[in-house]
């Protein structure tokens, strides 16, 4: 009878017990499964324009495709075509409350709707290219383009033979103004004798108005053409009109193969690679980034075999000083517009003087205003 009820008595432990391992498994599996989610960070971009404008936006989609190959398990959501004001802001809060854990604004007019936004969700960050705002959860972020900007102008000075050089423009904000001087002391470089003439769009996106502007630069007399714009609008005109160009953003040669000289580019890669890896690592802090083409994040693209040995040669030297931190593009002597002196010889522009730049160089033709 005692033998029986031992019996008994194991079989009903042994139960018990794959009863347990049972459970313990799948609580396990159930553990993990949050574990599996926390892996998948979310992180969203709000663009001005879209990725096939071949410029700004393009190259913004291409610095994420690029962090994506680098960091696996992130989850992009991404808002193309917003306008700048309240569709921002409805942009950004709608990432927010997705759970995006940092998110990308990608055009100078977002500053005020991301701010407002980043005040309302404290525990996201959030990132405002070509922005000045700063919070403890927010930090703007852009680079050094106006050094690219400068190389190229040396490639365009060189190349013009009626010494007008044509510039589609999108606003006079110091972003763009800074780039123009940049490009025109560049073109006064090699060529003193040169001018700028600027033309102003008020837009970023417009391939129509684009393309009109550059056309009407061209009957001007302008036989080199540049942009600040987001299309390569202004490029076509000139491979149509059988004059040169020098792009911006990314390399435009591929749609004015015969007239692009070589482009002021962007590389975003590295920059958001790092920037996502360092909220992963729990290192992320609020900045005010502004790289130069030493990290990598502007450059020049290749330059045209059409440009004379000589002149690539100067683009290289003025390159490796910017490189090497020994030269930087507004150092003086610099004179503006009016002909009275901005920058004395030997004094360099500081970065607070370059971001509320609101004066054009000597050399430019067209208004401030």
């Amino acid at each position: 009878m005692k033998l029986k009820k031992f019996t008994v008595l194991i079989l009903v432990a042994m139960l018990l017990s794959v009863f347990v391992v049972g459970c313990g498994n799948d609580a396990k599996t159930d553990s993990e499964q949050p574990a599996e989610q926390s892996e998948t960070l979310k992180v969203g971009w709000v663009y001005i324009g879209v990725p096939g404008d071949a410029g700004w936006t393009y190259s913004h989609d291409e610095g994420r495709k690029y962090m994506e190959s680098q960091i696996p398990g992130v989850e992009p959501i991404v808002l193309e075509n917003v306008p700048e004001g309240a569709d921002a802001e409805r942009s950004f809060e709608q990432l927010a409350q997705e759970g995006c854990q940092i998110i990308f604004g990608t055009s100078f007019g977002y500053g005020d709707a991301m701010a407002a936004v980043a005040a309302k969700y404290p525990d996201v960050k959030f990132m405002h290219a070509s922005g000045l705002q700063t919070a403890e959860n927010m930090s703007n972020y852009f680079g050094r383009i106006y050094q690219a900007r400068y190389l190229s102008g040396m490639v365009a000075g060189a190349m013009t033979e009626t010494n007008k050089i044509g510039y589609v423009g999108a606003y006079t904000i110091p972003e763009v103004v800074r780039g123009i001087n940049a490009f025109t002391l560049g073109v006064q470089a090699v060529n003193p004798d040169a001018v700028v003439k600027v033309v102003k769009t008020n837009t970023w996106y417009d391939p129509t108005v684009e393309k009109q502007s550059a056309e009407a630069l061209l009957a001007d007399g302008c036989d080199v053409i540049a942009q600040h714009q987001d299309t390569p609008q202004p490029q076509i005109a000139a491979e149509e009109a059988g004059k040169y160009c020098v792009g911006y953003h990314s390399d435009m040669n591929q749609w004015a193969p015969e007239s692009n000289l070589t482009s002021a580019i962007w590389n975003w890669g590295p920059y958001y690679t790092s920037t996502i890896q360092a909220l992963m690592d729990g290192t992320w802090k609020s900045e005010s980034y502004w790289g130069g083409i030493d990290q990598g994040i502007v450059d020049l693209a290749p330059i045209s075999d059409k440009v004379p040995e000589d002149i690539v040669k100067q683009v290289e030297a003025k390159k490796e000083s910017l490189m090497k931190g020994e030269w930087d593009v507004f150092t003086g002597p610099i004179t503006a517009q009016d002909g009275t002196e901005k920058v004395a010889e030997g004094q360099v522009l500081t970065d607070a003087e370059m971001l509320s730049m609101d004066w054009f160089v000597q050399g430019v033709e067209g208004s401030i205003e």
